[in-house]
């Protein structure tokens, strides 16, 4: 192998380990010293380290284990040089400790919350924090997404997110809050920010094929998060919602292009997942309790119980969308419910509807592509043309692009 192939191997191996192990690295240190900033510091520096190391002398056996040994002992460093940081030290019993091994002393924290990453979420999912800036924290410390992903999630421009995670830091900051297992009255209050983290950490994974065990990440979390709140609904509707998008995903592209739901191959869907889906929406209709997770994950189940595209029960899924759109009244739930009313009413009826909320959604490539599709379908070509032209300038990967594009070209 040459010197040059070498390279871009350990290079391509350090990407992979930062998108499976940033967020369990970060969790990790935040648990052991309380500290975000300094936590998030030491991890990239272990990155950068793993990257001039890993060169030379190969990936070790854990490279995670790696990663978190190495960013600990980064962050003893930076503490030893201040009076303070060696007083917390003192205090957490690591100072002698620089070894490949678990920390001896390392701060262990009682409560109704084991996992690290789990942990870490609710923590930050304080309720002293504005709840777009508890969201967009707790992506950038697990999912390790750049400012610039974590804007797009919300549909802002980079500067805007930037400014928000230092708010939120500066807030955490100011108001001395803690790093610690929330008592267990206080899990509901956070429950609703924690089910937004995950499902975007999830969206993040299906989005980019490269960041894939986001998906499996979120997943997990959501199943510890069911068993820790095994009477919260909304949890459970997560889960399912998860399961039964996972299910599809096989079909979601063919060679590397994306596919619509009415092309894609069925039998590819895995069915163990949909059956479990399934079971956890049925329970959850049982409860009585219908919100917004528990809404979505049923549209998803009646997409999964249909045989084909034409099959589907399409009253049913605006229907849905109905009582969706009640208890969450945003433009994304609007444009969805319209592209349901185009099977069901034609697409003259659900343009109208997508044009009422434009001006809402003029960022957001998918409307674009959705006005590009239903013009197509009455007929008007150059309309059509100009909506998907302006769908692929908009559109954040460029899977999305491409597939745009080929919809020009068609």
């Amino acid at each position: 192998m040459t010197p040059t192939v070498a390279a871009h191997g350990a290079a391509t191996d350090v990407e992979r380990v930062f998108r499976e192990a940033y967020g369990q690295a970060v969790a990790a240190l935040v648990r052991i010293f309380g500290d975000i900033t300094l936590a998030e510091d030491a991890v990239q520096e272990a990155f950068a380290l793993a990257s001039e190391r890993w060169r030379s002398d190969g990936i070790p056996p854990n490279p995670a284990g790696w990663i978190v040994t190495t960013a600990r002992n980064r962050a003893i460093d930076h503490l030893r040089r201040t009076a303070r940081g060696r007083v917390l030290l003192e205090q957490l019993g690591t100072v002698a400790t620089r070894s490949q091994g678990p920390a001896d002393g390392e701060r262990e924290e009682d409560g109704p919350v084991s996992d690290d990453r789990l942990r870490l979420i609710f923590t930050c999912c304080h309720p002293a924090l504005r709840p777009e800036h508890r969201v967009a924290l707790t992506l950038r410390l697990l999912g390790g997404l750049s400012v610039e992903e974590v804007a797009r999630s919300f549909l802002v421009t980079e500067s805007t997110m930037a400014k928000r995670l230092v708010r939120a830091k500066y807030k955490i900051k100011a108001a001395k809050i803690p790093y610690r297992v929330p008592e267990e009255a206080d899990l509901p209050e956070r429950l609703r920010s924690v089910l937004s983290v995950l499902y975007l950490i999830y969206n993040t994974g299906l989005d980019d094929p490269e960041r894939a065990s986001l998906r499996s990440e979120a997943i997990r979390l959501a199943r510890a998060l069911v068993e820790l709140m095994p009477d919260e609904p909304e949890a459970a509707g997560l889960l399912a919602l998860m399961l039964l998008s996972e299910s599809r995903v096989p079909a979601r592209t063919s060679e590397g292009a994306l596919v619509l739901l009415r092309d894609q191959d069925r039998t590819t869907w895995d069915r163990a997942m949909i059956e479990e889906g399934h079971a956890i929406v049925r329970a959850c209709i049982r409860r009585g309790q219908p919100g917004s997770f528990q809404l979505q994950a049923a549209i998803q189940a009646v997409h999964c119980a249909s045989d084909s595209f034409e099959a589907t029960d399409w009253p049913q899924i605006v229907a849905l969308y109905d009582r969706l759109l009640s208890v969450m009244p945003t433009p994304v739930v609007a444009l969805n419910r319209a592209i349901a009313i185009a099977e069901v009413e034609g697409p003259g009826a659900a343009l109208t509807k997508i044009d009422a909320i434009a001006g809402d959604l003029d960022s957001y490539h998918l409307l674009h592509a959705a006005r590009g599709t239903l013009l197509r379908r009455l007929g008007q070509r150059d309309a059509s043309r100009a909506a998907f032209e302006r769908a692929a300038h908009l559109a954040a990967t460029e899977a999305d692009r491409q597939f745009l594009i080929q919809q020009i070209e068609e």
